[in-house]
């Protein structure tokens, strides 16, 4: 589990890959910057860009993971070099700052306006249909690993606009300044919406 508060970003160096076939993973090299390593081991989980990964290999200014082509083909942002939001999993005696956030990327979202508002920025993103549910004014949403709440939600015939305002510090620390319209981003929805709406669904299935 994570709390969807970056801790730091660092940089896909390298990508390797696992195989020849189409369905070949990746093996990623990670400078992890001012991440701090020094209670890391091997089998730990790291989110990256809101995606948890596996650490299979440590050194002193970086770490190394394994990723799937299944978990390719459901991200963005894992797949070149570039720069990459960084977290280490939550421990139970941590802050939960953010909110609880599992690591699970449950769709990509597209970016359809980010402009400075004030000495804030708006963000509006395009999600898919079946994760507008899940949205709600003044609820919470991982984008690229970055836990933010929810200000406006519109539904739309091709999907849920929904609006963020970030503030100068979240823009600063986080690979979110990079961001553009039509830019593809990770998104987690709300892990306590989900199982509200397993519940009801259940509750009013046929018995």
């Amino acid at each position: 589990m994570f709390t969807g508060i970056v801790a730091a970003v660092g940089r896909i160096e390298t990508v390797t890959p696992l195989g020849a076939g189409a369905d070949a993973g990746v093996r990623l090299r990670i400078a992890s910057g001012e991440l701090d390593l020094s209670d890391v081991i091997i089998g730990d989980s790291i989110a990256i860009q809101g995606a948890c990964m596996t650490v299979v290999a440590l050194a002193a200014d970086g770490f190394d993971v394994e990723v799937s082509r299944e978990s390719l083909d459901k991200t963005v942002g894992l797949e070149r070099a570039g720069r990459v939001n960084l977290e280490k999993a939550l421990r139970l005696a941590d802050r939960l700052g953010g909110h609880l956030v599992s690591g699970h990327v449950d769709g990509l979202g597209e970016v359809v306006h980010f402009a400075p508002v004030g000495e804030s920025h708006e963000l509006r993103i395009r999600a898919p249909r079946e994760l507008g549910r899940y949205l709600a004014y003044k609820g919470s949403v991982v984008v690229n690993g970055v836990s933010l709440t929810v200000n406006r939600v519109s539904d739309e015939a091709d999907g849920c606009v929904f609006s963020i305002n970030l503030i100068p510090h979240t823009v600063e620390v986080t690979t979110l300044q990079e961001l553009k319209p039509g830019a593809r981003v990770n998104l987690e929805i709300d892990l306590i919406a989900r199982y509200v709406e397993r519940m009801l669904s259940t509750a009013q299935a046929p018995s």
